[in-house]
């Protein structure tokens, strides 16, 4: 079991939404998305999100788990996935960044090129796979609500076949790899994507009273 933290992953998910800045037009588009959700949610009672990068190799996948410990959090049937347009792997550095947050790595299926990894965190005993992989992969949905999260991703996104897309790009923390500024970075976006994504939950909650 590969954990750097002994950090709670609650704690880092509940901070992360009280620190961090949301721009109104930002605020605007993630109430958009989390209507959609609950709309979709009150008409299934089940939602499936998948989150898009070009490589699905950093900002889709953080976003991805943010996602899945969200779902556990507000006690919503929601489940997420990630993919891209290319397979690379699951960053390192992603993958570092998570851990300090609390999740926890098991390694499932060893390949140099892209292993898969069982990611879960304390208080529960379910898990997501994790590795790059296209978005037609067969672990992923056919019936999703798409959210993009690079903005390299957003021509290529309208042939996703979906009825709903939404853009939602973070700032790529591979433009800090190599340098003194690289952990930090990777934290700082880590933070960022935790805290939309308790944005987006909470509100779809909220307008799911009979949840409440």
């Amino acid at each position: 079991m590969l954990k750097t933290s002994s950090i709670s992953t609650k704690n880092f998910f509940e901070k992360a939404s009280k620190k961090i800045f949301i721009p109104e037009n930002r605020k605007n588009n993630l109430l958009k998305i989390a209507k959609t959700i609950a709309t979709t949610y009150e008409k299934n009672e089940v939602v499936n999100l998948t989150f898009i990068c070009t490589k699905n190799s950093r900002r889709s996948q953080i976003a991805q788990v943010w996602a899945f410990f969200a779902a556990t959090y507000f006690k919503l049937n929601i489940h997420s996935f990630s993919g891209g347009f290319e397979v690379t792997s699951f960053n390192r550095s992603t993958i570092k960044t998570l851990q300090k947050a609390g999740f926890s790595f098991q390694l499932s299926d060893f390949s140099h090129q892209n292993p898969k990894y069982e990611i879960s965190f304390d208080g529960t005993k379910k898990y997501i796979i994790g590795h790059s992989k296209l978005i037609e992969h067969p672990e992923n949905p056919l019936n999703f609500i798409a959210i993009s999260t690079c903005s390299n991703a957003d021509v290529n996104c309208a042939y996703l076949g979906t009825k709903y897309v939404f853009q939602l790009p973070f700032e790529d923390p591979k433009n800090s790899d190599g340098t003194l500024l690289q952990e930090e970075k990777y934290m700082e976006i880590n933070k960022q994507i935790a805290g939309e994504i308790y944005f987006i939950f909470n509100e779809v909650k909220q307008k799911l009273p009979f949840l409440l």
